[in-house]
């Protein structure tokens, strides 16, 4: 195959479809409960809804939407750093464009630099440095944030500021690594998984031989995936095939772009700069030990956390969002109480409706969903919104009537509180 027309073949779809039906049929335990396979990265997520892929499977194959989306891991401790750094009179912050817009606590880096932060987004760390040439009197942040899969050029570019002797530059290092997280979730009680498919990217710079264990001590299959609809309806087959067969083994697809032994160049960059730190806090999983990594002592100088004094708290998510068990694969993303209502790509509350890689913003904009029980939901929460400053409302001073109509402004049930509260005043005055 050598077009991307090729890897979309409606054709080749269909036998594929048929090929996982027959295999499915010869699979026991189908007849108790559907097969569960995890996609570990946010890449196949969108793959798998953009083309429909979920409605070319039975209804006994399901798709478990994994934590392989670094934005969507990224807790809200972490943002409330990066914004505190951003708001440093001297620092030029540097990022990824879909971090700009993940919320903190209190506002997100697209926010700060509506306030008047000098935030800027950047396609390479290497335009950071850039940037940190330019500006010899400021001081250059960059936020490196991902897997395995942008370690490498976050690192290279730290050799390079070293060997320029650009000292104005630094790095706020979130990077994260996929193995302690995959363990993590074959560990978590609460989740039944048969099989797994592989993240290509990551996999492109370590490697497929780091899964042996998942196989070996787990006795799961997994199957190193592509991003194309073929590639994933493939990567299925041949982890459903280990099923029916009984097998459990690592197995690469992606064998035009990955190595069994991943890129040697890259990873020595890696092991140059960086070290694995003790523990490192997810989006709803949690702690990991030995799940994110840390710039060594060699390069402090190049690392902003010890450059800079920053918050460094541990902040909850909001009670309404439910990005921690859409994360852990316990519900799906339209199943949580705010999807398409208080939460959407346009106003998110969570960071899986931020990304390009989350689940939650697959859903919105490629999902085959129920659209009129969201307009449900939305109406039953405005209703709930409104009888709550109803409440709050009625018997109130004359003067603080319009604190009451603002907030109904404010929740979108404006209609809804003004009739009541207003009808209640017309009582007390004519009571009077």
């Amino acid at each position: 195959m050598k077009y991307v027309d090729e890897f979309r073949d409606p054709d080749k779809a269909r036998t594929l479809a048929r090929e996982i039906r027959a295999l499915v049929s010869r699979i026991e335990r189908v007849k108790q409960r559907p097969l569960q396979i995890m996609e570990v990265c946010g890449g196949h997520t969108h793959t798998i809804f953009r083309y429909g892929i979920q409605q070319l499977l039975p209804d006994t194959v399901e798709f478990v939407h994994g934590p392989g989306c670094p934005v969507c891991v990224l807790p809200i401790g972490r943002v409330d750093d990066c914004v505190a750094l951003a708001e440093r009179p001297e620092v030029i912050f540097t990022t990824f464009g879909d971090a700009m817009r993940v919320p903190g606590s209190k506002k997100s880096l697209l926010k700060a630099k509506a306030d008047g932060a000098d935030v800027r987004m950047v396609y390479s760390p290497l335009d950071a440095l850039k940037i940190a040439q330019l500006n010899p009197d400021r001081e250059v942040i960059f936020f490196g944030l991902g897997f395995e899969t942008t370690m490498p050029s976050t690192a290279m570019t730290v050799l390079q500021a070293h060997a320029r002797k650009i000292t104005n530059f630094s790095l706020f290092c979130n990077h994260i690594t996929i193995i302690p997280t995959i363990k993590a979730i074959l560990d978590a009680p609460d989740l039944q998984l048969d099989g797994f498919l592989g993240p290509g990217h990551v996999s492109m710079v370590i490697g497929t031989r780091p899964y042996d264990f998942i196989a070996r001590e787990y006795r799961k299959p997994i199957t190193v995936a592509g991003f194309e609809p073929l590639d994933v309806l493939q990567s299925m087959w041949m982890v459903i095939r280990q099923i029916a067969e009984g097998r459990c083994e690592v197995e690469n697809q992606y064998g035009r772009i990955v190595p069994e032994d991943g890129n040697a160049q890259a990873l020595s960059a890696v092991n140059q700069v960086f070290e694995t730190r003790e523990f490192f806090e997810w989006r709803g999983l949690g702690s990991i030990d030995r799940s994110g990594v840390r710039v060594r002592e060699a390069f402090a100088g190049f690392d902003a956390e010890r450059k800079f004094a920053m918050p460094n708290l541990s902040v909850a998510d909001p009670k309404a969002c439910q990005c921690g068990e859409v994360l852990k694969g316990l519900i799906r993303p339209h199943q949580c109480k705010v999807f398409g209502t208080a939460c959407t790509p346009e106003s998110p509350l969570g960071a899986l409706m931020v990304s390009s890689e989350g689940a939650c913003a697959a859903y919105y904009n490629y999902g085959r969903i129920d659209v009129s029980a969201i307009e449900e939901r939305r109406r039953a929460r405005q209703a709930t919104e409104a009888g709550a400053v109803t409440a709050g409302c009625l018997g109130a001073s004359a003067a603080s009537i319009a604190e009451c109509v603002d907030a109904g402004v404010a929740s979108g049930t404006v209609s809804a509180i003004v009739e009541p509260v207003l009808t209640a005043g017309t009582l007390a005055a004519s009571t009077a």
